[in-house]
């Protein structure tokens, strides 16, 4: 016997009460009959007419027979399995033909059958559906919407059932399920909606099944198959589809990516999958939405994609490093193939090996362990490892591998025994251990001697690693990119905030490569959380408690991170269209739109860029603290400022031309006197600091850099003062010479005392004489004593600080008492002192009055401290800047001296060229020349004595070697005057003075003093004139 399930329509010839078209019903009817009638039974199927109504449409949609197992049934064309079917035996849901046993009647319904699930918000009359469901009230309402509904939906061709599933609150909601048996036309499906929804609600929510129609790959789909899904419409919607994947993690959008490939066409759209993995498996849907006022129609096809995946395998051996005892002949050595815990297919694993005493015998897996045991001889084998593989084949018969060699310790080898976690290990071998709770890896070398070597720890944050592998998979397809990228920098953000969670280097490490991946992703940062997200993590990968984490194991010469860092950083600012008060700890950045021709201005962390450009566009401005101590060092110079990063984005598709980058920085500790500061931008290419297209603007400006290119900058500032070539040479010699000099003054003076000394002027001068002589001695022999100031204690350096200090500044006082005097015989020459009085007030000058000013100053300046009285790096006086330092104790008494001494010495030319006018002219020009040649004389025998030339220093102090070659010159200048001031005392005090020339000569020769005494009386006239 046969049976046939016949489904017809019944067009019932009752208009509505909407007075539009007729209603449908549809019959499924189960016909059994004799094989033999079989062939009679399409002229039965033949439409009629009963009681005025319209039966057509008879259509054989099942036909089964009883077989040994059961019950055979297939489908006719045109038709397929209920979702019934389906749910209870998915074995037949993809076959035409299936065997049922124990279960109702099977059913096939046409493969254009449309199933509607939707809501609809009613008016507030039905208010009773919420009741409960026993009552009176809610049966009155039910069957009132039911009927409504049914009136409407029924003149839908094919019309089959209609349930209301539940009620629900939020406003009056019905939630129903509609079966229309064949496909149906959009304009008729909208007409009858908007009929309903004018008859019953407020809006509607509808959902179809069966309008669209998805076409899958076979299952499975083979690892290394390209799959390609087809999504079909009946009829266009005028609308664009909506491909998504859902897996157990959620629901993910699908877009064109790396991995996939979205194609549009009328009617139809399809995904193609250039590359199959785990991420990939789930249920597809391809969806079409109308929007029609308060009505919305989701049309939704959906299949699940099964994938014949292949492992990733990491293969070890255990123990890692198999051990010979001696007088053992084999060793017991377990192969794992892991393949992790979270793999759920089922393959076909095979074992092999080379250099092996046994077979490898399987068992597992153990979380994801597939286990091999074997045996090794003790015995090397020629030089060969013993080598296991593992194979691993899945349902497509596609098969991967993995091999791991067995590295045997044999009795003659060499290892690193047992050390905690660690295991006994080869010599010239590195262990590995899993980290715990974290991805990767511990290693630890074993050396060629047998010497464990230091730990290198590559485990990264488990949070970290997650945001690590989501951001190399933002742009696979799955999901929108920019959300994806949002959801990365959220994930990051939550984790850097907890600064201890990643304060090594390997999280430092792979936190950066996040930042790097998604540089390079053409992602745009157009939301605020996202920008803040980013801008946040960023920041705190600059914390000060991370430090160590940018460097590997200490190893300075690491800084690739930073380069990372600061290239990542710099370009994802530029992907962000949202940037105002976004300012974090260690990050600020601001932007500006400028206009063609202006000047735009921004300001970060109190450094102020200002840029000049022919070209209109955005500037962006950011700026990293702490940054540059990561970035690489210039050999002698380090930063001495925040990097500072400015870029410009213009909508012209052609470089930037004639930029001025106006950069004015913070430094972040003072500038020494005479240092040297660079004006670097970072060069990609050299992957170093560059001086090229920055200029420092000079002392006067210590901070302030012009750039003639955009980048990121920052000031680098030595770490030695500049150094003139041959000046310390040059003070040495001076030194010296003068030292020799000096000593030969005192010698002469002390040979020719008697013979020169005739009168109080002169007894007066030449003991000024001796103690100038003494003092910059004194002086002399200190500062040589202390030329070297590394290798002096502290003690020895503050003692002669001080010597030279008080020597120096009583040298400048007795000058100071020799020029007073010289002047107060000149403009007073009749009025006289005694010899006693002068050399009291001589006393109390040259000696009591610096003695005083070193005493207070070494009291003021903490006791003599070092670096705050003196400087330990010159064993002189400090100087911190204008009037500032200990320097100005000396500097301000020697300048007050010095410029009394240049008037006393004016004074004196002036008074030694007024002379009477004489009337020959004859005589007039010879008058002038010696007028002249007194006055030569007067400024050269006096300018050394008088200290004038220290005058030089002042301009010394005043100029920056960093300033050039006018600075070169004042100090070459400056150090020849005063390193042969010995020299120069010793030609004019002595060899330049007539008397004591003659009376050294007279001395030596042993003439009569009655000519010393001629030429005493001579000389002294002259100094009285």
């Amino acid at each position: 016997m046969w049976a046939f399930i016949i489904l017809y329509i019944l067009g019932l010839n009752i208009c509505q009460a909407s007075g539009k078209g007729n209603s449908t019903q549809m019959h499924y009817v189960k016909l059994t009959i004799e094989e033999s009638a079989i062939t009679n039974i399409t002229e039965i199927l033949k439409a009629f007419v009963v009681n005025d109504t319209l039966v057509d449409n008879l259509t054989k949609t099942t036909i089964c027979q009883n077989v040994s197992a059961g019950t055979l049934c297939s489908c006719k064309p045109g038709f397929i399995w209920s979702n019934k079917v389906c749910q209870s035996n998915q074995k037949c849901c993809n076959n035409e033909n299936c065997t049922f046993t124990n279960i109702p009647t099977p059913m096939c319904v046409s493969n254009n059958t449309v199933t509607v699930t939707g809501s609809i918000i009613l008016k507030v009359q039905y208010q009773n559906c919420l009741k409960e469901k026993t009552s009176q009230e809610f049966q009155e309402c039910n069957s009132n919407i039911l009927r409504e509904m049914k009136t409407v939906f029924s003149t839908l061709t094919g019309f089959d059932i209609l349930t209301i599933r539940k009620y629900r609150v939020g406003s009056i909601i019905a939630d129903f399920e509609m079966t229309i048996a064949y496909s149906i036309k959009q304009v008729a499906l909208i007409e009858t909606l908007q009929l309903l929804s004018g008859n019953l609600s407020e809006s509607l929510t509808l959902e179809t099944k069966g309008f669209v129609h998805l076409s899958m790959p076979p299952s499975p789909v083979c690892y290394k198959q390209q799959p390609k899904l087809t999504c079909t419409l009946q009829e266009d919607l005028n609308t664009l589809p909506m491909w998504q994947l859902k897996r157990k993690d959620g629901v993910f959008e699908i877009f064109n990516g790396t991995e996939t490939e979205i194609t549009l066409a009328p009617m139809m759209t399809s995904v193609s999958l250039k590359q199959i993995s785990a991420r990939w498996e789930g249920e597809y849907s391809c969806t079409y939405t109308q929007i029609l006022g308060a009505i919305i129609i989701t049309h939704k096809a959906s299949a699940v994609m099964d994938i014949a995946l292949l492992p990733n395998i990491d293969s070890t051996t255990s123990p890692e490093f198999p051990h010979c005892q001696k007088d053992s002949d084999f060793v017991n050595v377990r192969v794992n193939c892991d393949i992790g815990s979270n793999s759920q297919e089922n393959y076909n694993v095979t074992w092999a090996g080379d250099g092996l005493f046994s077979d490898i015998t399987p068992s597992g897996p153990f979380g994801g362990v597939y286990v091999g045991d074997t045996i090794v001889s003790c015995r090397p084998l020629n030089g060969e490892k013993p080598q296991a593989r593992c194979r691993f084949t899945n349902i497509c018969n596609e098969e991967k591998k993995a091999s791991t060699d067995v590295n045997i310790i044999y009795a003659s080898d060499q290892f690193c025994a047992a050390e905690g976690d660690w295991k006994d290990t080869k010599a010239d071998y590195t262990a590995y251990l899993k980290c715990p709770n974290a991805a990767g890896q511990r290693q630890r070398k074993c050396s060629a001697k047998g010497q464990w070597e230091e730990e290198l720890a590559q485990c990264v944050n488990l949070d970290v690693n997650l945001a690590l592998q989501k951001a190399y998979i933002v742009d696979v397809g799955l999901g929108s990119l920019n959300k994806n990228a949002a959801d990365v920098f959220y994930l990051l953000g939550n984790v850097t905030n907890k600064s201890q969670a990643i304060n090594t280097y390997a999280n430092m490490n792979a936190s950066v490569q996040i930042l790097l991946s998604l540089s390079q992703k053409p992602i745009s940062i157009a939301d605020e959380s996202a920008a803040n997200n980013f801008l946040e993590s960023s920041s705190n990968l600059l914390e000060k408690s991370l430090e160590e984490s940018w460097t590997l194991n200490g190893d300075q010469s690491n800084s690739s991170l930073a380069e990372k860092y600061l290239s990542s950083v710099e370009e994802l600012i530029q992907k962000t269209t949202i940037i105002h008060d976004n300012n974090k700890k260690n990050i600020e950045v601001e932007a500006s739109n400028c206009t063609q021709g202006s000047q735009c201005s921004n300001r970060v962390f109190n450094v102020a860029i200002e840029l000049e450009s022919q070209h209109p566009g955005i500037v962006k401005t950011a700026g990293f603290q702490e940054l540059q101590n990561y970035m690489p060092k210039k050999n002698d110079f380090e930063p001495n400022s925040i990097v500072v990063s400015t870029t410009m984005t213009t909508n012209e598709n052609k470089p930037l031309e004639s930029v001025i980058v106006k950069i004015n920085f913070k430094l972040l500790k003072p500038r020494p006197r005479d240092v040297q500061i660079k004006c670097v931008s970072w060069d990609n290419t050299t992957r170093s600091w560059s001086e090229e297209g920055c200029k420092w603007l000079g002392s006067s400006k210590e901070g302030s850099c012009t750039c003639t290119h955009l980048s990121s900058f920052a000031i680098l500032m030595s770490r030695h003062p500049e150094k003139i070539t041959g000046l310390e040479e040059v003070t040495f010699v001076g030194l010296s010479i003068s030292v020799v000099s000096l000593i030969s003054s005192l010698a002469i003076e002390l040979t020719v005392w008697s013979a020169v000394v005739k009168t109080i002027s002169s007894y007066l001068r030449h003991t000024s004489h001796v103690h100038i002589a003494l003092c910059l001695l004194i002086a002399d022999c200190c500062f040589l004593a202390s030329s070297d100031p590394k290798a002096l204690p502290e003690m020895w350096c503050k003692v002669f600080v001080v010597l030279k200090h008080f020597c120096y500044l009583s040298m400048f006082f007795w000058m100071l008492c020799l020029s007073s005097m010289l002047l107060h015989k000149t403009v007073f020459p009749l009025h006289h002192m005694s010899k006693s009085a002068y050399i009291r007030f001589f006393l109390f000058l040259g000696y009591v009055c610096p003695l005083l000013i070193v005493v207070i100053t070494f009291l003021g300046y903490d006791g003599g401290a070092k670096d705050v009285y003196f400087s330990s790096d010159t064993c002189w006086l400090r100087y911190t800047g204008l009037l500032k330092g200990s320097i100005h104790t000396f500097v301000i008494p020697v300048g007050i001296i010095v410029f009394f001494n240049v008037f006393a010495m004016l004074v004196v030319i002036m008074k030694l060229l007024d002379h009477p006018i004489n009337t020959d002219k004859l005589n007039e020009n010879d008058n002038e020349k010696k007028a002249a040649k007194t006055a030569m004389r007067s400024v050269i025998l006096l300018t050394p004595i008088f200290g004038v030339t220290w005058s030089f220093g002042f301009v010394v102090m005043l100029v920056d070697l960093t300033a050039g070659p006018v600075a070169f010159a004042v100090n070459y200048i400056f150090t020849l005057l005063n390193a042969f001031q010995g020299l120069f005392i010793l030609l004019t005090t002595c060899l330049g003075d007539q008397l004591t020339r003659e009376a050294l000569l007279n001395r030596f020769r042993k003439n009569d003093p009655a000519s010393t005494t001629d030429s005493s009386t001579k000389l002294d006239s002259t100094w009285n004139k």
